[in-house]
């Protein structure tokens, strides 16, 4: 009899329980190293044979130190990022007690926003144009041969956190100097209006077995920065521009080399030419309840698969995704104004499933038929808008 495979699954949010279901579910040992806030939330603790705390994992060197002290009575086989920060995070981990998975190299270019812009143009993908911060001459430069505005983007936040938008040149040094030392951690992208989408998908051996392209109502930037109804819909896999943006997808992964694993890669089409700009790409599932609603429409759970993805590869054998199904899928939410927003009025067929969360609103709609999904759509953000919508800072929108 095999010796089960041991997990330590890391992460500073509370998300991927069916990661972890689905770990034990396959026989493994299961451990979580979390951050301390989230000790009394909802983990699967009968999927868990133990939990750890630290009250952060923002240190590299106290992380390695402590998942060594776990390690010395716990034989540990594989780390696993359940968040987005924790990505390059689990790489060095695994680079220190010598574990297959993704490199850290490679983490980097799912990770820092300046990386993957670098690798991507490299590859001859299309990106905005954008300038690190480190030269202020070049960075002046930049500014006076790329028309504003501009974007000052944090290269390690997630989706549209911490972004300030630039309309002159000198609105950025003051920006500069505010940060600091901590500038060089920035890049200066140019602002592209357009319509916003992504692509979540499954890579196993560098190939894309798996991916669903979806399109946001309004840009993630303009709901985090001005508030309002967020949704996402899978789009027609029928219409040409669906089938461009996966082959988008596919040569963006390949470029940027990811060898198995999730991803949720974001694209633009700029109103100015028309034209697909790779925005950014993590290595992990995308949120804001877009798995589940991929999961609703397609049958396919991404947390789910990853996991079967990486053991298989573990165990040397081949992977086979699930049966699918081409149903046709959308997320919506918004904060409140409502402690607990009365749902029960949305009751059609459709609706999959509905968000319990104080001060939000929100469900996921499923159907065999685009052109119903678009009236859902638009008759649900209309009535969201009237029967809960409340706007505060950006810093309390939802996180993509």
């Amino acid at each position: 009899m095999s010796v089960p495979f041991t997990i330590l699954f890391i992460t500073s949010e509370f998300k991927g329980v069916v990661a972890i279901q689905e770990a034990k579910r396959q026989g493994c040992r299961t451990y979580l190293l979390a951050h301390q806030k989230d000790q009394h939330a909802e983990w699967p603790r009968e999927a868990l044979d133990e939990v750890f705390f630290m009250p952060n994992l923002l240190h590299l060197r106290e992380v390695i130190n402590a998942v060594s002290y776990l390690a010395r009575a716990r034989a540990i086989d594989f780390i696993f990022p359940l968040d987005d920060f924790e990505v390059v995070t689990a790489a060095e981990l695994r680079e220190h007690f010598r574990m297959p998975g993704l490199p850290v190299s490679v983490a980097k270019h799912f990770r820092d926003k300046l990386a993957m812009r670098q690798v991507a143009r490299d590859g001859g993908i299309p990106v905005p144009d954008f300038s690190g911060i480190f030269n202020h001459e070049r960075l002046h430069h930049f500014m006076q041969t790329t028309p504003g505005p501009w974007l000052l983007k944090p290269r390690g936040e997630a989706s549209s956190a911490g972004i300030q938008k630039i309309y002159q040149p000198d609105e950025l040094w003051p920006a500069l100097e505010a940060l600091g030392d901590d500038q060089s951690f920035f890049l200066l992208e140019k602002y592209l209006p357009g319509d916003v989408f992504h692509v979540d998908s499954l890579v196993d051996e560098g190939e894309v077995i798996f991916s669903v392209a979806s399109q946001y109502g309004r840009p993630p930037l303009d709901v985090y920065h001005s508030g309002g109804v967020f949704y996402t819909r899978a789009m027609d896999r029928a219409a040409p521009e669906t089938q461009a943006l996966l082959e988008f997808n596919r040569e963006l992964l390949r470029v940027l080399g990811l060898p198995r694993g999730a991803t949720h890669a974001e694209f633009i089409r700029a109103q100015a030419d028309g034209q697909y700009y790779f925005l950014e790409c993590a290595a992990r599932v995308g949120g804001a309840n877009i798995s589940d609603a991929i999961e609703y429409g397609t049958g396919v759970n991404l947390w789910a698969e990853w996991v079967k993805l990486e053991l298989a590869h573990l165990h040397r054998q081949e992977y086979f995704l699930p049966e699918m199904r081409e149903g046709y899928f959308a997320v919506m939410n918004c904060l409140a104004q409502q402690e607990w927003p009365d749902l029960s009025g949305y009751n059609e067929p459709e609706v999959a499933w509905k968000l319990a969360k104080k001060h939000h609103a929100g469900l996921i709609l499923t159907t065999p038929s685009a052109e119903r999904l678009t009236q859902l759509i638009d008759d649900y953000t209309a009535r969201f808008s009237r029967d809960f919508l409340a706007v505060l800072p950006a810093r309390h929108t939802l996180r993509e």
